[in-house]
């Protein structure tokens, strides 16, 4: 972190835009590999590998077209399999935490399949949204809620989101009692691993022990954001990017938890609507449909990507497509950067 902040004035509009990938289905997480390939979760099962000339092709686990053929829009949400958040495993298979079956799951390039987790002290695990490889092996996930409707959940007066990791001692709860979690992502010591509470509207950060244990739990930067926090990403200056899914909006906080909106897609009446609506507690899933940026709604996650990690890809929940554009830092590189 020296000189001054990269990011200081940076700002992006939709003509800085372009985009990658078409006909997808719930890209909600992204993966990117050094070689330009991106890897889209998407609804029908699976992901979408997008190649560096462009052309993908669908790798399913088993072909699910209820995503596409379901009428009522909310119910494409809440049921079915949506391969949620990725994560490479050593060996560069898949993991999936699939917010539709419930289950964190491992997939081959070639679709091959299986359940590494749906229990942890014998009950279910809940609606698991995230996963995340550290350098030392361990594998985290979070689990949003234990509401099966997770729409439900979407509430100022609910915390039954949790952080759990697996390693050499198994699958452990290491911290509970989150507002809705949702992704997570390790600063560059792996020293603080950061943690999205959706509704809390917050980062929680978590200093973790060479044990995996939680030292200490503090809240990072603004103890309201004005939005619904999904995804996060480190750059390699220290700046946490981030995305405020159905009111549309990247943001970043920079190491010492300011905030800066770098591309702002609203609509500022419906977010005043959205938002009296939470603090009454009277969110419904029509309300929430009824929200959405043009770009790619309800933006989900943020991916940097390219050959000089410049390249920030925006991960969505009803988008076709994937936004890009070019950042002025690099991003901080995942684990599989250098696998």
């Amino acid at each position: 972190m020296r000189g001054a902040n990269p990011i200081d004035d940076f700002t992006v509009t939709a003509a800085d835009l372009s985009y990658i990938g078409e006909d997808l289905q719930r890209p909600e997480c992204i993966l990117a590999e050094r070689d330009g390939s991106l890897w889209s979760a998407d609804a029908r099962g699976g992901v979408v590998h997008i190649r560096p000339d462009g052309t993908q092709n669908l790798i399913a686990q088993a072909h699910d077209d209820r995503f596409s053929a379901t009428a009522v829009e909310a119910q494409r949400f809440t049921s079915g399999t949506l391969p949620n958040g990725l994560a490479f495993d050593a060996d560069g298979s898949i993991l999936i935490s699939n917010f539709g079956t419930d289950r964190l799951e491992r997939m081959t390039r070639d679709g091959q399949s299986e359940v590494l987790l749906n229990q942890i002290d014998g009950q279910p695990i809940g609606k698991v949204n995230f996963v995340l490889r550290d350098s030392k092996g361990r594998i985290w996930l979070t689990i949003s809620t234990r509401i099966t409707d997770w729409m439900a959940a979407i509430s100022p007066n609910i915390t039954d989101g949790y952080v759990a990791v697996i390693d050499e001692k198994g699958a452990r709860i290491v911290a509970d009692g989150f507002a809705f979690t949702n992704e997570i992502r390790f600063d560059a010591a792996e020293d603080w691993l950061y943690v999205v509470e959706t509704t809390g509207r917050r980062i929680t950060r978590l200093r973790i022990g060479a044990g995996a244990e939680v030292l200490a739990r503090e809240v990072f930067g603004p103890s309201d954001t004005g939005g619904f926090i999904d995804g996060i990403a480190f750059d390699a200056y220290g700046n946490l990017w981030g995305t405020h899914v159905m009111t549309d909006r990247i943001f970043a906080l920079t190491p010492k938890g300011d905030m800066r909106v770098i591309l702002d897609d609203t609509d500022p009446a419906k977010t005043a609507e959205l938002d009296a609506a939470f603090k009454a507690d009277a969110i419904t899933p029509d309300l929430l449909l009824a929200h959405g940026g043009t770009i790619a709604p309800w933006f989900a996650s943020l991916t940097f990507g390219g050959p000089d990690l410049r390249n920030v890809y925006i991960g969505s929940l009803r988008g076709t497509r994937i936004p890009v554009f070019r950042s002025p830092v690099p991003g901080l590189p995942m684990v599989h950067w250098h696998d």
